[in-house]
């Protein structure tokens, strides 16, 4: 059949396939949950490599801790959040994540709620949304959630797995339901699909480099190339 595409992608067989050309990632890059949960909330429209730079700011003033950031004054944790971009706005995220955490009881109460209702409860912070609730969940709770970002929604939309435009839920739970709940690969999965999606399936994608374009439908003269 002229211009057809061989179907060979699942979502086992590109977590094979990545897992084999980039070797483990070893994510989240954090000393304790407490700081994965930080850096969650920190990420949110910024590279990785900024929010290193604020967290570094608030671990020389030993204020990675929730409540020293509660007694911070805002001005003052802001400026130390500056690199992370949208500096104001995040020290009150910030804020109110620590005085939610701290009013919980901390990570020793809350690892012991159910999945399900640890999520909700992180969804009730003003802040928080589902991304960031299932970074902390999958990286700092290892709980068996998968994150859905950019990053994902574009590789497996050019991969013609998923649309790409699902509601965010509605992807997570089809992508778990096929892989099984694993929280180990969960958390390597994703880190893979990050690093894959920021070296060769970008914007502008790469393809002549990359690890999947064998069958995938995006490469020029292999199918209808899907631009997201």
């Amino acid at each position: 059949m002229s211009g057809a595409v061989r179907q060979r992608w699942s979502l086992p067989a590109v977590y094979q396939a990545l897992q084999s050309g980039f070797g483990a990632q070893n994510w989240w890059p954090a000393d304790s949950p407490f700081e994965v949960m930080v850096g969650a909330v920190l990420t949110q429209n910024t590279a990785w490599s900024n929010v290193e730079r604020a967290l570094a700011n608030l671990r020389e003033r030993n204020r990675l801790d929730a409540q020293a950031i509660v007694r911070t004054r805002h001005d003052h944790l802001a400026n130390w959040l500056r690199p992370s971009g949208y500096f104001n706005i995040k020290a009150q995220r910030l804020k109110n994540f620590c005085h939610w955490y701290l009013a919980a009881g901390g990570y020793e109460t809350l690892q012991q709620l159910e999945t399900g209702a640890l999520r909700h409860a992180l969804l009730s912070v003003n802040g928080v949304g589902h991304e960031t609730a299932d970074d902390i969940l999958l990286y700092a709770f290892e709980r068996p959630v998968f994150v859905i970002d950019a990053y994902t929604r574009r590789l497996l939309a050019r991969l013609g797995l998923y649309r790409g435009d699902e509601p965010y839920d509605e992807l997570r739970l089809a992508i778990e339901h096929t892989l099984g709940p694993d929280a180990a690969l969960y958390n390597e999965y994703h880190a893979l699909i990050v690093r894959h999606a920021k070296e060769y399936c970008r914007v502008r994608p790469l393809c002549g480099a990359c690890l999947l374009r064998d069958g995938c439908p995006a490469v020029p003269g292999q199918g209808a190339a899907g631009r997201l």
